[in-house]
């Protein structure tokens, strides 16, 4: 499997029959900053990853380049949450965490939750300055966000309300509504994530039927429609 975040998103846009032009079109950006992220020369903020891999269908376990290990029906464990998959590691290590890096000081770490589990957990790392949208556009994704902040301080922008969340402070909300971080204090802000629920909606959309432009049929025409029906990896 090709190396790194951004040859992991050109093997799936690859598969998918897409083409530089037509990804650019529906997300509503240029073909060179595709182009850009997909060589590694440009890392994508938060809101143009979300983008990209619910258009292309791919889920966080990909784009950290974990696969699913295959497993027999009857010797798949279901979860509290009637999941049905492989069975999930008892311990990851820190140095082991596959990592994410992206625009503006964004740092993704994938916890042990299981290649294929049921949830996203993520520890993030907003430096300062650093926002989920270097445009400062809210966005909107499949899925219900947990987090608990450790160190420093986010904000969160939701809907028409704005929490500054310290040390201690933890949060959930339906990700279908609008939302942003950022981080406007000195130092960086640490966080614990667990986004459930958005898996379902990018295996839907990878199995959708084509259209004639190699997107699923019904694909958002802009940034702003993906963004409202993205399955987005969370924070």
């Amino acid at each position: 499997m090709p190396d790194g975040l951004g040859a992991r998103l050109r093997e799936a846009r690859l598969k998918q029959g897409m083409s530089l032009r037509s990804v650019a079109q529906s997300l509503g950006v240029s073909a060179s900053l595709i182009s850009q992220v997909e060589i590694g020369k440009t890392q994508p903020s938060v809101s143009t990853l979300y983008a990209m891999a619910n258009h292309l269908g791919v889920s966080l376990d990909e784009l950290v380049g974990m696969q699913p290990a295959p497993v027999a029906p009857d010797e798949a464990p279901v979860s509290m949450f009637g999941h049905t998959g492989p069975a999930l590691p008892d311990v990851q290590r820190g140095a082991e965490n596959p990592v994410i890096e992206m625009e503006n000081g964004v740092r993704w770490e994938r916890l042990a939750a299981g290649a294929g589990g049921p949830v996203d957990a993520l520890l993030v790392t907003y430096e300062p300055g650093a926002s989920s949208s270097v445009e400062g556009k809210l966005m909107r994704h499949a899925g219900t966000e947990y987090a608990y902040l450790l160190e420093g301080e986010l904000t969160l922008h939701i809907d028409f309300d704005t929490h500054v969340l310290g040390p201690g402070d933890s949060l959930q909300f339906d990700s279908v509504r609008p939302h942003l971080y950022s981080n406007r204090g000195s130092v960086p802000a640490k966080g614990v994530w667990f986004v459930f629920g958005r898996r379902q909606q990018n295996l839907a959309m990878r199995d959708a039927p084509q259209g004639e432009s190699g997107a699923p049929e019904g694909a958002p025409g802009s940034a702003v429609d993906v963004l409202r029906q993205m399955d987005g990896l969370g924070a």
